[in-house]
């Protein structure tokens, strides 16, 4: 793998005042404000600004993440950015950002979004499972790595979201002491690694929108922190003009017209043109077509709210900066410093000297596909063990039950949303997986719950009186007996074929029937009855541009790789017509498109076929998975189908893949549990190297794992302030003692503690020491000893505890991670460790000078293996 690429610490003053004395005002709007870019240039990406290229100023194009890029174009899928916190190794987040900017230049992306360095403090937050868990200073740890390797391959990051966009609301209170401890420090140590930009949230902070708030971005974010890039505005997230006087840089995504998905809930302030647009109708339009549906196994427990358009409030009158210009509101000045910050990262960067990233057509590195498998290896938790059932013996794998579509597929992305969709021809199964690994092994594998299904049959299908689907295609009529056309059964339609299908099917008996709408090189539309059922999310300017991909509207692709429209419809006796459509998704691929169904009695032989595998296995892996709804559960009757098996089979391992906590009513029934997460494209094998030992587990919790939902301080029915308010209103009343700090201040067993996971080893602790270094670090030394059977890697974990003496107007957690490392080690070595803690960790914001101050006395240091498993502790003075 190639070596990084240098980039510079500052950018050259002299020369960007230089260039900047040579623009005009347009030309400097063109540095502040995006634009949709041509269609024949267009990667499909979140965003694009302009450029100056007469001056050689080359345009930027920003791609979303986390984890991976995301443009019309496939690209790899690394493991969740959960999964990622949950290897506690910063080589492993340097790693994968060193994917992330290598894919970003061979995708001809020039600013990747991401990391996601928010709190995971709220499991209603739909976008919780793209943080790096519930603590700053992993949070900070694993994002200023994931920086450094994004930005080693000449790629600027942008870390997002400043601050406080940790919840469901939009109007959020952060005390100061807490803002700055735990919601502001992981954009410290992104700051610390060099990012090139940040992106303001679309939440109020205390008051102010975060994009138009000058205290956060000009006092705070500047001058207090350092900050030297551009900060860009979450996609819609200006409301006035008057921000570019406020230290908000760059708007995204700039100028839209009326054919963009964006058009009715945002428009452009940071435009220099007379007309104005008009108020926003805020009614989401068709974007609605975007945001992830729900599949037939998800449902939702009691009320979340939907309080986005608090997000987008409705500017009656609105005024660009042509305006505010005209009325010296706003002088040229401001827009000159806000195009200098951009124009000074694009320097940085080298860009002026070779361009911005342009798309290549070659394929992915290689080595990229290794780091993402080994990621999935080391963030693997093995929660539970009993009987170390765990990892399996050659005599298991003489019968052994694989049960779930997760067994069949790796669970690679979880929610479609903000990330690479993927590479399916890249995608093992554990099942085939496991295979390769053990050809002798003789495996039952039983998905339970069918997410393909089957085309519907000829024989229940007419139209006008004949048999099969009517096909109107380029003004011809086709009659087709099964509408099943895909490049796995040789029948592929043309490009660029955009046909329809009419017919009327037959249902005998009433019931709810899972029907399956699968496409690939076009978008297709659903309906019954005349109603639409289902459609795929494919939109121009939205999310990966207007092309379809695998796994954008499931869980994951169908088995032979088509994306996947689940719905569940209830049909009663007699003819329902069925129709679909299909729209040019402008990828110039073949044509594919199926309607698949799983009727009542084929999920009653499949749930049958799942009972009798698990009845005759010597053990049982079960595959559970989890999106985002319900909350704090698995969907559909996953949790009836473990208890139903652990009764016939009780050595049953369940195998998670779930980005977030979830209840877990069955867990004293089972011998094993391992929580694998999203596991990106190579999950399958990584997920066959745990359960065989070729992999010793050592991912750690990166957050607090419940008893119950009421257990979190954002969902404690005593705060109803703290979280999922239906005006979108939020206070963090429970100050700096998120996630196990509130556990540990409340006295509350969880049931997994933070930094919680086991191995296939024991590893013994020894030898504590700390001093003080000259710049007033902590250096902690210890000898760390591999005393089990077997090599592994161990994660040792360093918590300060309160001040004794209480200091007023302060607030401290009980205790506070201020360091960890993850080390490998063979079975019987021993090795001394030390672990630098800086000054800044051992400090508290006084909020009465407005500085970081050292408490004085005495304070517990503890090395441990989790939050609640102290190994080794002593006593230090301050």
């Amino acid at each position: 793998m190639a070596a990084d690429v240098q980039v510079r610490p500052e950018a050259d003053q002299v020369r960007v005042d230089a260039l900047l004395k040579k623009m005009t005002l347009e030309d400097k709007f063109n540095l502040v404000r995006g634009m949709t870019e041509d269609d024949s240039t267009n990667q499909g990406q979140a965003g694009y600004l302009p450029g100056v290229p007469r001056l050689g100023v080359p345009p930027l194009r920003l791609a979303d993440g986390p984890p991976g890029v995301l443009t019309r174009k496939e690209s790899i899928i690394p493991t969740s950015t959960m999964g990622l916190a949950a290897t506690f190794s910063k080589q492993d987040a340097y790693d994968n950002g060193v994917v992330i900017g290598k894919e970003a230049s061979r995708l001809g992306i020039d600013v990747a979004l991401e990391p996601f360095i928010n709190m995971f403090r709220d499991s209603g937050f739909r976008r919780g499972w793209n943080t790096y868990g519930e603590d700053p200073l992993l949070t900070g740890s694993m994002g200023a790595q994931v920086i450094k390797g994004i930005q080693g391959q000449g790629v600027m990051a942008q870390a997002k979201h400043l601050v406080g966009y940790d919840m469901t609301g939009f109007d959020v209170s952060i005390p100061e002491q807490a803002l700055h401890e735990v919601y502001l420090a992981p954009f410290q140590d992104a700051i610390d690694a060099g990012v090139a930009s940040i992106m303001c949230s679309y939440n109020k902070l205390n008051g102010e929108f975060a994009c138009g708030n000058e205290h956060l971005l000009e006092q705070v974010l500047r001058n207090q922190m350092g900050f030297k890039g551009f900060v860009t505005s979450d996609w819609g997230g200006v409301h006035s003009a008057s921000y570019i006087k406020k230290g908000m840089d760059m708007e995204m995504p700039g100028r839209i017209d009326e054919k963009h998905p964006f058009w009715d809930i945002m428009r452009s302030y940071y435009d220099n043109t007379a007309i104005q647009q008009p108020a926003l109708h805020t009614s989401m339009g068709s974007m609605k077509k975007v945001f992830a549906r729900p599949m037939p196994e998800e449902w939702m427990v009691g009320q979340r709210p939907n309080v986005m358009m608090g997000q987008f409030p409705n500017d009656e009158k609105p005024q660009n900066l042509f305006l505010a210009l005209r009325d010296k509101t706003v002088k040229e000045q401001d827009i000159e410093r806000a195009a200098s910050r951009v124009l000074g990262q694009i320097e940085r960067f080298g860009l002026l000297d070779k361009g911005s990233h342009q798309p290549q057509s070659t394929p992915m590195e290689d080595g990229l596909s290794a780091i993402v498998r080994r990621t999935s290896e080391h963030s693997a938790v093995l929660l539970k063990n009993r009987d170390n059932v765990l990892p399996l013996t050659g005599d298991d794998l003489k019968g052994l039950a694989m049960i779930g579509p997760g067994a069949v597929q790796p669970v690679a992305l979880g929610v479609s949303a903000e990330h690479s969709i993927g590479m399916p021809q890249l995608q093992v199964g554990p099942a085939d997986a496991l295979h390769a690994l053990e050809p002798q092994a003789k495996i039952n594998v039983a998905v339970a719950n069918d997410m393909t299904g089957i085309a519907i049959p000829a024989d229940r299908v007419s139209f006008d009186g004949k048999p099969g689907w009517a096909r109107e295609q380029e003004g011809q009529n086709h009659r087709d007996g099964q509408l099943a056309f895909t490049a796995a059964t040789g029948n592929a339609l043309a490009a660029n074929t955009l046909p329809s299908w009419k017919t009327r099917l037959n249902i005998e008996q009433e019931g709810d029937y899972n029907l399956n709408l699968q496409m690939l090189g076009a978008g297709a539309v659903l309906k019954v009855d005349g109603k639409i059922i289902g459609e795929s999310s494919s939109l121009k300017n939205a999310l990966h541009g207007d092309v379809v991909h695998p796994g954008q509207d499931a869980l994951m692709p169908t088995t032979d790789g088509l994306n996947n429209v689940r719905r569940m419809v209830k049909l009663s006796r007699g003819e329902h017509l069925l129709e679909v459509s299909t729209y040019n998704d402008t990828s110039g691929a073949p044509v594919q498109v199926r309607l698949a169904w799983v009727t009542p009695q084929m999920r009653e032989v499949n749930r049958a076929q799942a009972l009798a595998a698990a009845r005759g296995a010597k053990k049982v892996i079960f595959f559970a998975w989890a999106r985002t709804d319900p909350q704090f559960g698995l969907p559909g009757d996953q949790d009836k189908l473990i208890e139903e098996i652990a009764a016939i089979n009780p050595n049953l391992v369940v195998v998670l893949n779930t980005s977030t906590p979830v209840a877990m009513p069955w867990l004293g029934k089972v011998k094993g549990l391992v929580q694998m997460w999203w596991t990106g494209d190579e999950g399958g094998p990584a997920t066959a190297n745990i359960l065989t030992g070729r992999s010793n587990p050592a991912g750690r919790l990166p957050f607090t794992w419940a008893h119950s939902l009421q257990d979190y301080p954002a969902t404690d029915p005593r705060y109803p302030e703290r979280g999922q308010q239906l005006d979108g209103v939020v206070s963090y009343t429970e100050g700096v003692n998120l996630g196990y700090r509130w556990f540990e201040s409340q006295h509350k067993a969880p049931l997994f503690a933070f930094g919680y996971g086991l191995s296939y080893s024991h590893f013994d602790y020894s030898a504590l020491k700390t001093g003080r270094l000259p710049n007033g670090d902590l250096k902690v030394d210890f000898k760390l000893t591999n005393s089990g059977p077997v090599a592994g890697d161990e994660v040792p974990q360093l918590y300060l505890s309160a001040p004794q003496k209480q200091i007023q107007g302060a607030e401290f957690a009980p205790q506070t991670l201020v360091g960890f490392d993850r080390i490998s080690l063979k079975a019987g070595e021993t090795r001394d460790v030390s672990i630098i803690v800086p000054l800044r960790k051992l400090q508290y914001w006084a909020t009465q000078s407005k500085s970081w101050q050292l408490p004085q006395g005495e304070r517990t240091l503890r090395l441990a293996s989790a939050s609640d498993n102290v190994r080794l502790s002593q006593t230090v003075p301050f």
